[in-house]
């Protein structure tokens, strides 16, 4: 069953690859007393992703910043090590947080699996935004299969 309007986000530890090396992300940290925008992505350096998801966040986060939000966070169930070059390869900064969710524990707890081994791709995310108001949903936007539309940036901010 996945997670809904309302319910606590799950806590679970993310990864991201810092200058230090690889360092736990809590998402009750995360989230914890803050405004943030998480979109995850099936996968990074993917077709979709590359070319309209990610950019269009890095291209609008003082925008969303400007409206309260804390901050903005990438999740895919991608190793620490790709999410930091896909991250370096599209320019991120300080802009977004680029989360791994190697073992797919959060994307499974959200209860938004994505099969895609019929592309090799084994389980993934589902293509989706939300915003979480201390660390509870208080929008979600779920693609359906193969769409790009209510996970984007420009939607997520017409809804802040």
């Amino acid at each position: 069953m996945s997670i809904k309007v309302g319910d606590k986000v799950p806590a679970v530890n993310l990864k991201t690859k810092t200058s230090e090396g690889i360092q736990d992300v809590k998402t009750d940290e995360l989230f914890g007393g803050k405004t943030v925008v998480l979109f995850a992505v099936p996968g990074a350096f993917t077709p979709t992703c590359s070319a309209k998801h990610l950019p269009g966040y890095v291209t609008k986060a003082a925008d969303l910043k400007g409206k309260g939000v804390d901050a903005i966070a990438c999740l895919s169930v991608n190793d620490a090590f790709v999410m930091d070059a896909w991250g370096k390869d599209q320019k991120v900064g300080e802009d977004v947080l680029m989360l791994a969710d190697g073992n797919a524990d959060f994307t499974k707890a959200m209860g938004l699996v994505m099969d895609g081994s019929g592309y090799g791709m084994g389980n993934r995310s589902k293509r989706y935004a939300m915003v979480v108001k201390d660390g509870v949903v208080k929008d979600l936007f779920v693609e359906e299969p193969g769409q790009f539309e209510v996970s984007s940036a420009d939607y997520v901010l017409g809804k802040l």
